[in-house]
Parts: C-alpha cells; sequence; structure tokens
C-alpha cells in the first residue's frame, strides 16, 4: 500500500512493508550466507574453487639438516637467491616445546617470482618459493612444497601459465637432488 505525501518539489511515495519483512530478509539472508559455507566457499570469496590444502610432499632420502644443505647447495649452483632457513625444530627446543626437526628454507628467482606480484600484489604471501622440510614421527624426511597451478587459482592469475610451469619445474628440479626415487614424481603426492 502507498500514501501520496506531498513534498516540497515532487511528490514522495511512502511504501508501506509488511511487518516481518525484516525477519524474513534477514532469514533469506542468513540462508544464502550458509548455503554458502555448506558449498565449501566463503560468503565473501571470489568464485575460485581450490580442492586439498596445495601441498606436495616429496620423500627425502636424506635427514633435515642434510636435506637443507643439500637444497641448498642446488640452489647457489642453479643461480637463485637463497634467502635464509629457519630451523623450527630449534625454535621448539630454545621454547621448551617438543617438536620434530623442521626447517623453512626460503628461496627464489626475483625476475621470475615478482611476476607473480605485477598480476595479483596478494600473491607475495606465497613468494618467495619456501620448502618445509620436517620429519614425521616414523622418522621419514619430506620436503613440502606449493603446487604452483592451486597458487595460481588461488590468487585467480590467469596470465602467468609458462611462468607457473616455470616455477613448478625449477622446484622439482630443486627436489631432484634430495628425493628419494627417481623419478621425483614417484615419491611425491
Amino acid at each position: 500500500m502507498a500514501d501520496m505525501i506531498p513534498g516540497p518539489t515532487a511528490p514522495v511515495i511512502r511504501v508501506r512493508q509488511p511487518r516481518n519483512l525484516g525477519l524474513v530478509a534477514s532469514a533469506v539472508s542468513g540462508l544464502l550466507f550458509c548455503m554458502a559455507l555448506v558449498g565449501g566457499q566463503s560468503a565473501l570469496a571470489e568464485d575460485v574453487t581450490l580442492s586439498g590444502n596445495g601441498l606436495m610432499h616429496t620423500r627425502s632420502a636424506y635427514s633435515v639438516e642434510e636435506t637443507v644443505k643439500r637444497i641448498h647447495a642446488d640452489v647457489d649452483t642453479k643461480g637463485i637467491k637463497f634467502f635464509t632457513a629457519i630451523d623450527q625444530g630449534g625454535l621448539g627446543v630454545a621454547a621448551k616445546i617438543d617438536v620434530l626437526p623442521s626447517q623453512l628454507v626460503l628461496f627464489g628467482n626475483p625476475p621470475l617470482g615478482l611476476l607473480f606480484l605485477t598480476s595479483q600484489p596478494d600473491a607475495g604471501m606465497d613468494w618467495p618459493v619456501r620448502v618445509l622440510v620436517r620429519q614425521d614421527t616414523d622418522g621419514h624426511v619430506y620436503a613440502v612444497y606449493q603446487n604452483w597451478d592451486w597458487v595460481a587459482k588461488r590468487y585467480g592469475i590467469t596470465n602467468r601459465t609458462a611462468e607457473f610451469t616455470k616455477a613448478t619445474m625449477v622446484v622439482e628440479s630443486i627436489l631432484s637432488a634430495v628425493a628419494d626415487c627417481k623419478p621425483i614424481a614417484d615419491c611425491t603426492h
């Protein structure tokens, strides 16, 4: 039902809403939000579907320390910048927290990696390359890294396919120096 109310220059129309309209709008909004969550996406997320956590695990033939040394040597040999290795296991010991041996290795090729940031600045969260070298409870050592196709989807980067392919090849090449098998795909999941 509408009432005409004369205004200073033009009539203003006031529409009467049913009393329960606010409740109905809240219910519909809540239902849509829940449907989005059940569908595996945040209601605020872009329309990107990611499966799993995007992590690849390559079994190493060496201890955590030796794996890190070999990765560092291979990175240097390839002329790639080695940023650092963070000894998470050592930090755990210092903090009196029982942590299995673990080191986070950071390296990258700025002319390649920074291209991802020119496509999507938030991709800087995933560059430089990080490889987590960790030991599991059975004593096996793994080099854990991100699947670059997954990273591209995460940030919606569609104009850097060749660069993401190259990044994958570089990381796999470096990890082949420590992999417990040849080809590396046979011990990566």
